[in-house]
């Protein structure tokens, strides 16, 4: 009788087992098809350039000094040619890259390193011809900004950070990031968030991001939520959060040498990447630095007062004499 409940046991055992592989496989086949689907709705909006056999997504347009804009986490070119571009285009050649893992930007094995990043783009850039540029990274973006500059000095005629994560912060990340980041969160969640998560709770999440301000009509139709939603963008993003801020650790020491001009714009009222631990003492990191703390303002400040984004670009130009 014993033997036969060992049987049975492991017959239901591997039944559970088989239910739980098919359930997996139905998952991912509902993530895949989502993840076509997104994709053949938000194609490229610029070139795929091929760089040392990494694709990279550039979005180019119009002409003058050349300006790079990097983007923050979950983000794309998107985030930049819903507004700015347009505001920037009659005076500046704009060149938007999709940073490694993120758009339509290949993953690179240090994906989650800011420098190897910055490498990566700047290699893009050459073969788009770019001379130095002004670079201007929004959040996280702002710490490949960093790094471009602090790896080609003498070749990036100034830097626009814009409520950029720049320096470590104290504490531990918790909570979804920390989840996904860990080994078993990274099997299990991107999947069946791609499967089966609406589209309306990232655009709730986006809210949150924005806030104190409103997301702009129609801005989230055009960032395209669903390239956010895909299961390797979930990990790669995940992975860029999580292992940042040891690499802010080792990049900060080396922020005081860097001379070029750099503005830095942050909002006040930034509940995600607070100005207080990110851009005020980098204003005091950096010898030429010029700060603009923008009252009411979220995360969000190239949305909320592109204005005051576009005279820090417009005085970081003036000061490198690009203009």
């Amino acid at each position: 009788m014993a033997m036969g409940m060992g049987k049975l046991a492991r017959a239901v055992l591997g039944l559970a087992l088989a239910g739980m592989l098919a359930g997996c496989a139905l998952v991912d086949a509902r993530a895949a098809a989502r993840e076509a689907a997104f994709e053949a709705q938000f194609p490229p909006t610029g070139q795929l350039l091929e760089v040392n056999g990494t694709t990279v997504h550039a979005h180019v347009e119009g002409s003058g000094p050349d300006l790079v804009l990097l983007h923050g986490a979950s983000g794309n070119t998107r985030d930049f040619t819903f507004d700015l571009v347009d505001r920037l285009k009659d005076r500046y050649r704009v060149i938007a890259f999709d940073r490694p893992g993120l758009g339509w930007t290949d993953p690179i094995a240090n994906n989650a390193n800011p420098i190897a990043q910055a490498e990566l783009l700047r290699a893009a850039a050459r073969q788009l011809d770019v001379h130095d540029p002004i670079v201007l990274g929004h959040s996280y973006g702002g710490a490949v900004a960093l790094a471009w500059a602090m790896r080609a000095p003498a070749d990036t005629a100034a830097l626009v950070i814009v409520s950029g994560a720049t320096e470590p912060w104290p504490g531990e990340l918790t909570g979804w990031y920390a989840f996904v980041g860990s080994p078993v969160g990274n099997r299990i969640a991107p999947p069946l968030l791609t499967a089966l998560t609406p589209v309306a709770v990232g655009e709730r999440i986006m809210a949150g991001i924005f806030a104190p301000q409103p997301v702009p009509p129609g801005y989230a139709d055009h960032i395209g939520v669903g390239l956010a939603a895909r299961r390797e963008t979930y990990r790669a993003n995940a992975r860029q959060i999580t292992q940042l801020r040891p690499y802010l650790r080792s990049m900060a020491p080396a922020y005081p040498r860097l001379t070029l001009p750099v503005e830095i714009v942050h909002g006040a009222e930034d509940g995600v990447v607070p100005a207080s631990i990110h851009a005020v003492p980098l204003a005091r990191d950096l010898p030429n630095a010029r700060l603009t703390i923008l009252p009411g303002v979220g995360h969000m400040a190239h949305h909320a007062d592109p204005a005051a984004v576009v005279a820090a670009i417009d005085r970081a130009a003036a000061r490198s004499d690009r203009r």
